[in-house]
Protein backbone atom coordinates (compact mmCIF):
# COMPACT_ATOMS: atom_id res chain seq x y z
CA UNK A 1 0.00 0.00 0.00
CA UNK A 2 1.38 3.59 -0.79
CA UNK A 3 1.79 6.49 1.67
CA UNK A 4 -1.05 8.01 -0.04
CA UNK A 5 -3.25 5.34 0.17
CA UNK A 6 -2.64 4.60 3.70
CA UNK A 7 -3.45 8.17 4.08
CA UNK A 8 -6.82 8.22 2.77
CA UNK A 9 -7.94 4.79 4.26
CA UNK A 10 -6.88 6.98 7.74
CA UNK A 11 -9.08 9.93 6.28
CA UNK A 12 -12.00 7.66 5.90
CA UNK A 13 -11.91 5.49 9.00
CA UNK A 14 -12.56 8.91 10.94
CA UNK A 15 -15.98 9.37 11.50
CA UNK A 16 -16.15 12.67 13.62
CA UNK A 17 -15.58 16.30 12.14
CA UNK A 18 -13.40 17.72 14.45
CA UNK A 19 -11.44 14.61 14.67
CA UNK A 20 -10.80 15.23 11.19
CA UNK A 21 -10.14 18.38 11.24
CA UNK A 22 -7.84 18.41 14.01
CA UNK A 23 -5.72 15.44 12.22
CA UNK A 24 -5.53 17.71 8.83
CA UNK A 25 -4.92 21.07 10.76
CA UNK A 26 -1.87 19.26 12.22
CA UNK A 27 -0.31 18.30 8.80
CA UNK A 28 -0.65 21.32 7.06
CA UNK A 29 0.11 24.33 6.97
CA UNK A 30 -2.36 27.68 6.66
CA UNK A 31 -1.17 28.48 3.18
CA UNK A 32 -1.60 24.97 2.36
CA UNK A 33 -5.41 24.72 3.83
CA UNK A 34 -6.44 27.84 1.83
CA UNK A 35 -5.21 26.38 -1.30
CA UNK A 36 -7.32 23.34 -0.66
CA UNK A 37 -10.26 25.38 0.21
CA UNK A 38 -9.66 27.17 -3.17
CA UNK A 39 -9.41 24.04 -5.11
CA UNK A 40 -12.42 23.10 -3.94
CA UNK A 41 -14.41 26.31 -4.73
CA UNK A 42 -12.65 25.99 -8.14
CA UNK A 43 -14.07 23.12 -8.93
CA UNK A 44 -17.57 23.68 -7.63
CA UNK A 45 -18.27 26.20 -9.46
CA UNK A 46 -16.66 24.60 -12.63
CA UNK A 47 -19.09 21.84 -11.77
CA UNK A 48 -21.68 25.07 -11.63
CA UNK A 49 -20.78 26.05 -15.14
CA UNK A 50 -18.48 29.17 -14.47
CA UNK A 51 -15.72 30.19 -16.91
CA UNK A 52 -12.60 29.66 -15.79
CA UNK A 53 -11.18 33.27 -16.16
CA UNK A 54 -14.09 34.54 -13.94
CA UNK A 55 -13.28 31.67 -11.20
CA UNK A 56 -9.40 33.43 -11.79
CA UNK A 57 -9.80 36.75 -11.18
CA UNK A 58 -13.03 36.15 -8.56
CA UNK A 59 -10.62 33.60 -6.29
CA UNK A 60 -7.46 35.50 -7.11
CA UNK A 61 -5.75 32.57 -8.60
CA UNK A 62 -3.87 31.98 -12.17
CA UNK A 63 -5.85 30.84 -14.68
CA UNK A 64 -3.22 27.71 -15.02
CA UNK A 65 -4.61 26.85 -11.44
CA UNK A 66 -8.31 26.88 -12.62
CA UNK A 67 -7.18 24.16 -16.33
CA UNK A 68 -6.19 21.91 -13.49
CA UNK A 69 -9.06 21.49 -12.15
CA UNK A 70 -11.00 22.21 -15.84
CA UNK A 71 -8.52 19.01 -16.86
CA UNK A 72 -9.46 16.54 -13.69
CA UNK A 73 -13.01 17.11 -14.25
CA UNK A 74 -12.82 15.95 -17.35
CA UNK A 75 -10.57 13.47 -16.11
CA UNK A 76 -13.89 11.75 -14.42
CA UNK A 77 -12.52 13.09 -11.11
CA UNK A 78 -14.47 14.89 -8.26
CA UNK A 79 -17.66 12.05 -8.43
CA UNK A 80 -18.08 13.03 -4.73
CA UNK A 81 -19.00 16.48 -5.72
CA UNK A 82 -20.60 16.09 -8.54
CA UNK A 83 -23.33 14.02 -6.86
CA UNK A 84 -24.12 16.40 -4.38
CA UNK A 85 -23.87 18.58 -6.95
CA UNK A 86 -27.16 17.16 -8.86
CA UNK A 87 -29.22 16.78 -5.48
Amino acid sequence: MSDFSAFVKLVYSIQEADVLEDLLVGITTPHERLELSQRLEIVKRLIAGEPQHKIARELGVGVGTVTRGSKELAAGRFKALRVKSEH
